[in-house]
């Protein structure tokens, strides 16, 4: 019996099964693209950047931040388009856009967990469906049924708790290798920004900034 046979017979509880895996296929292949684009050379992109702002080269240190178009390069130019108007401003618009990246990055995850939680269920609801339809042939028959005339309620109750299982399980792991990546360029964005608001700062008051050779993400 090949897979559309097997989905037929799992009755009217494979279509929301069906919609689930839809919609997370869709969410993984999609935060899968955004944070492909998202990962950034943390140590090159920082020893660039604070290279730049020793010289206050403002302008060229948001031209590379162009060059990069990642989630902290963004966050970075933001912040350094209001160097003029002081420090303060500076590290505002970091906190400001970097939860915004933040928030773009998350975008659809909790509909991922939701997809991860509620397929299983849908699965278990076909097995009591299934189940119930089974009951109620032995119930037809008087009591007088084999195993081939409670095969179908059986079927039914089985591939529905197979499918809704399996697509919970790929939605589930999908999501914690998502967390797990966006985790680590939210690592990446703070120590970017810590580094570029000290380097800001240690310029601006004259004091020596740490060579380069002795930075250590």
């Amino acid at each position: 019996m090949d897979l559309f046979s097997m989905f037929m017979r799992g009755g009217t509880i494979m279509w929301p099964i069906l919609a689930c895996s839809i919609i997370g296929l869709g969410i993984t292949i999609d935060r899968y693209l955004m944070l492909r684009k998202a990962r950034t050379n943390a140590t090159g992109f920082i020893i660039k950047i604070r290279s730049l702002l020793k010289k206050k080269d403002i302008e060229g240190a948001i031209a590379v931040c162009l060059q990069e178009r990642t989630p902290a390069a963004n966050i970075i130019r933001q912040g350094l388009k209001r160097y003029r108007f002081g420090h303060a401003r500076v590290k505002e618009a970091i906190e400001n856009i970097g939860r915004r990246e933040v928030i773009k990055l998350e975008k659809g995850l909790n509909v991922l967990a939701t997809v991860a939680g509620m397929a299983p269920l849908l699965g278990f609801l076909g097995t009591v469906t299934g189940m119930i339809t089974a009951f109620q042939r032995i119930e037809e028959l008087k009591g007088n049924a084999n195993p081939s005339d409670l095969a179908g309620g059986i079927w039914e109750a089985l591939l529905t708790t197979a499918f809704g299982l399996g697509v919970g399980i790929i939605a589930l792991v999908a999501y914690n290798y998502f967390i797990s990546e966006i985790t680590k360029v939210v690592s990446d964005i703070e120590i970017i920004s810590n580094d570029v608001v000290d380097t800001l700062e240690e310029t601006e008051a004259g004091i020596k900034a740490v060579d380069d050779e002795d930075f250590v993400l």
